[in-house]
């Protein structure tokens, strides 16, 4: 036999405890002209009378009052899950602070834009953003997950290599144009080289080009951005990635006159504190910086 509609069965429960067709109706916000169908229906459906009535109120018979016996406690289990279903589904979700340390934003403009898409994209999660630019420098005490310049191993620490980074020499525009325009290695004896380093990096990169020359007296900054921002007003040459200068590649500001590249000497490497790793929400963050750089 098919079970009677659900409605009809709280209809019947509303009914059998009030008592009154009336007050039952303005408990479930409907007729007592529905409220009397409801129990007609269910009645014919089972076969049954479940009420008989007694002045003006109706009173369960015996397979009414066994009915009921059966169905009130498992409408009002229902109507508990439901109530505590929807607390449940009011209650915002904790928020998760995230802070994640990154190189200043000309050594890793390319992570600017999707870390804002993150973000967006995960609203339980309240990101802040700290800088440092090496290991040594990066603020433990607060940052959960680093994007570090450098060379591994760093002891109690987990890390990943984000991409190998490989450099070519990188300047303004005009440095295409006029006597002293760059058309070949030979070419950069005439211009300033700008360095983030000791020098190691434009050494290595002089003679994977077979040449031995140096410069003009040549610029040795400590920040990265400093030897960007030299290039782009035309002070000198710099050596740069094609992700870390892709956007001013992208604009004009910057231009490759040579196309050798070289390996860098240092790469960036995604890091944590070995004991943070296991913490899900870290994780997630690493997977996210992880598959933002491949």
């Amino acid at each position: 036999m098919a079970l009677p509609p659900l409605n009809s069965f709280r209809v019947f429960e509303a009914v059998a405890r009030l008592g009154n067709l009336a007050a039952a109706a303005i408990e479930l916000h409907v007729t007592t002209g529905a409220v009397s169908q409801q129990i007609k229906t269910l009645q014919g459906t089972l076969g049954v009378e479940l009420f008989e009535k007694r002045g003006r109120q109706l009173v369960l018979t015996d397979a009414g009052r066994g009915l009921h016996q059966r169905i009130a406690p498992a409408l009002g289990a229902i109507s508990d899950a439901v109530q505590s279903f929807q607390h449940s589904a009011r209650q915002s979700p904790p928020v998760i602070e995230l802070t994640l340390s990154l190189p200043p934003a000309d050594g890793i403009t390319w992570l600017a834009t999707p870390l804002f898409r993150f973000m967006e994209e995960n609203h339980g999660i309240k990101l802040r953003v700290i800088t440092a630019s090496e290991f040594s420098q990066v603020d433990w005490r607060q940052a959960d997950v680093a994007v570090v310049y450098g060379t591994p191993p760093w002891s109690g620490f987990w890390w990943r290599q984000l991409h190998g980074i490989r450099l070519t020499p990188v300047c303004s525009p005009q440095y295409l144009r006029g006597e002293r325009a760059i058309h070949c290695v030979a070419d950069l004896a005439r211009h300033r080289l700008l360095h983030e380093d000791d020098g190691a990096q434009w050494r290595l990169w002089l003679t994977e080009a077979g040449a031995t020359m140096g410069g003009m007296a040549d610029v040795y900054f400590e920040d990265f951005a400093l030897v960007l921002q030299a290039a782009r007003d035309g002070f000198g040459v710099a050596l740069s990635d094609e992700t870390v200068s892709a956007r001013d590649l992208d604009e004009g500001r910057l231009v490759q006159p040579l196309r050798l590249s070289t390996p860098a000497i240092h790469n960036y490497y995604c890091i944590c504190a070995e004991h943070l790793r296991e913490r899900p929400e870290v994780q997630a963050l690493i997977d996210w910086v992880l598959s933002t750089a491949r």
